[in-house]
């Protein structure tokens, strides 16, 4: 399977869903600013790491497609549910990536620049996200 984007999906997408993700995503927020509150800043980022749009996004993705198939006819479901699996194994590739982001800013910062450090951990977020997600498709 090739990375492409399908810019045809916005399109089927209504607002009320988009109100739904950011709502869903800024909820999170909030929880995560009451609980560095309580806890501290430490504990509280690991909350606000949460992917606060993913499982409305998947949800959504899951809808489309079942929406999509009943309009040819078909029942859908399980094909839904393949089409969500592969946008959920996409996002586990990019959530290893952010982690490689985030050390090389942690272990970078310290010794160079900022603009260096990004540049380098935009490297690192790029190359394990791809491996990963070529690993992935060779299981």
């Amino acid at each position: 399977m090739l990375l492409q984007i399908e810019l045809n999906s916005l399109r089927e997408t209504r607002a009320m869903e988009y109100v739904r993700r950011f709502a869903f995503g800024g909820a999170v927020t909030v929880l995560a600013s009451l609980i560095a509150q309580k806890w501290g800043p430490v504990v509280g980022g690991m909350f606000l790491a949460f992917p606060g749009i993913f499982p409305p996004g998947l949800s959504l993705v899951e809808s489309h497609k079942i929406e999509r198939e009943k309009a040819e006819g078909k029942e859908g479901m399980q094909s839904a549910r393949g089409e969500a699996a592969v946008e959920a194994a996409g996002a586990s590739a990019g959530t290893l990536g952010l982690v490689a982001f985030a050390v090389v800013v942690w272990k970078g910062l310290p010794g160079h620049s900022l603009p260096v450090t990004l540049a380098e951990a935009l490297g690192a977020w790029a190359v394990v996200s791809w491996c990963a997600w070529w690993v992935r498709e060779r299981m």
